[in-house]
């Protein structure tokens, strides 16, 4: 017993869901695209990519089988000599589906089907196009480095003065350290002297005479 196909069967009952895709076979190998609902499209498919597999054979027996699907004998010909061999080396994807949209009135989701042109070899890799930029984007790309070029600069000589700044502060602190060392020290050399001009008043108020006064003739101390 055949395995039965997942989801709504097209038509009411088996044999005309049978009917339905072999039509709609008929019609793809006679004219290579058709439209249909997204469903049928989907359910052709594989149908139509066996019978071309058949087609590539070649022999009696795989016209037979195809006469049990398409019955119109000038289809099946033009499936054996032109559409088959053009997918000689082709190892399968025969058919191609393409969403189109809903259609107009009860809102069907619409496809085309047709049938892949050329052979495995003569099918090119895609390439990805390269965008070239506008011309008024190029000019917005020029106005926009040529600010930030302006900025940079202005945030060098920013960054110069700055520094210039710097540098004149820590000269400054420099000079004031130098100047603050050198009372330091002149401090210290007033706060020396000072002790030893007190010693010498003292040893000449001891004596008897003033401060700085020469000893008297014959007299010694």
């Amino acid at each position: 017993m055949p395995t039965p196909t997942k989801g709504r069967r097209l038509g009411g009952s088996p044999a005309h869901q049978r009917h339905i895709l072999a039509n709609l076979a008929t019609a793809l190998f006679e004219h290579r695209r058709i439209t249909t609902t997204e469903a049928k499209a989907r359910r052709l498919r594989p149908v139509a990519e066996r019978l071309i597999t058949f087609a590539k054979r070649g022999d009696l027996h795989a016209r037979r089988e195809v006469l049990t699907v398409v019955t119109d004998k000038s289809v099946v010909h033009t499936l054996f000599t032109q559409i088959g061999p053009g997918f000689a080396s082709r190892p399968g994807g025969y058919t191609r589906i393409t969403k189109i949209g809903p259609r107009k009135g009860d809102k069907a989701p619409m496809a085309v089907i047709e049938l892949v042109t050329g052979d495995a070899e003569t099918v090119a890799p895609r390439r990805r196009r390269i965008r070239r930029a506008r011309p008024q984007a190029r000019a917005g790309a020029a106005a926009t480095a040529a600010t930030t070029a302006a900025d940079a600069d202005v945030t060098d000589a920013a960054d110069a003065e700055v520094a210039d700044a710097e540098d004149a502060e820590v000269a400054e602190d420099a000079d004031a350290g130098l100047a603050d060392g050198a009372s330091a020290e002149s401090g210290d050399a007033v706060a020396a002297e000072a002790p030893a001009a007190a010693a010498e008043g003292t040893g000449d108020e001891a004596s008897g005479q003033p401060a700085g006064a020469e000893p008297e003739n014959g007299k010694h101390a």
